[in-house]
Formats: C-alpha cells, sequence, structure tokens
C-alpha cells in the first residue's frame, strides 16, 4: 500500500518538474559584452542587442520551449545567419550557430 501511495505522489509532483522549466527570456550578457534582450515576438524568441557595437540589431530569432531552443543567429560584425540553438541551464545560456551542421562555434551568456 505505502509503494502505490509513494507512486502516486511521484506521477502529481511530475507536471510541477515541467513547470520548472528555464526561461530563456531576459537579457544576456553575451561572450563580446554586449547585452542581449530575448523576448517573446510572435510564437517565437526574437535576440535583440541592446548595448555595444551593433544596439538595436536582432541577431537571432529560436522556436522552443523548456530549456532548449532552435533556428536562426546572425552574426552581427559579417551579417551572416547561421542555423542555430540554444540551450538554457540555470544563469547560463549555452548559444550555438552552424553552418551545414559540422562547422559549429558556440559560446556562453550569463543573465543580467
Amino acid at each position: 500500500m505505502k509503494l502505490k501511495a509513494w507512486i502516486a505522489a511521484a506521477l502529481l509532483a511530475a507536471p510541477g518538474i515541467a513547470l520548472a522549466a528555464e526561461p530563456i527570456e531576459g537579457n544576456w550578457k553575451t561572450a563580446s559584452g554586449a547585452t542581449a534582450a530575448i523576448a517573446k515576438c510572435g510564437g517565437s524568441y526574437c535576440i535583440t542587442l541592446k548595448t555595444g557595437k551593433h544596439a538595436g540589431k536582432r541577431i537571432g530569432k529560436l522556436d522552443g520551449t523548456d530549456a532548449d531552443y532552435s533556428g536562426s543567429i546572425t552574426d552581427p560584425e559579417t551579417d551572416k545567419t547561421y542555423s542555430g540553438s540554444g540551450a538554457v541551464n540555470g544563469n547560463s545560456l549555452r548559444m550555438k550557430g552552424c553552418v551545414l551542421a559540422i562547422l559549429c562555434k558556440s559560446q556562453t551568456w550569463t543573465r543580467l
């Protein structure tokens, strides 16, 4: 009987785990030191630089939920757009941009 109660309690707690997803929305310090804002835009999340040499420039658009996102990322220096992804882990956001899915570059941003 105790085992059934424990299993029921575990199943009831499971939806709470999904609610504790790590949000991507907010302000992030990029690897270059600029501030990037990530906010909802339609059904996606847009990334816009708020400070630095390219302030005001939109550099990405990601789709996803929980802690994993994918979409496109633009290098503000070259204006080249790459397939990209982001993974939130606490106050860190691991951003990755790839060409042909084999030549990839990553950087970690910090939540402000």
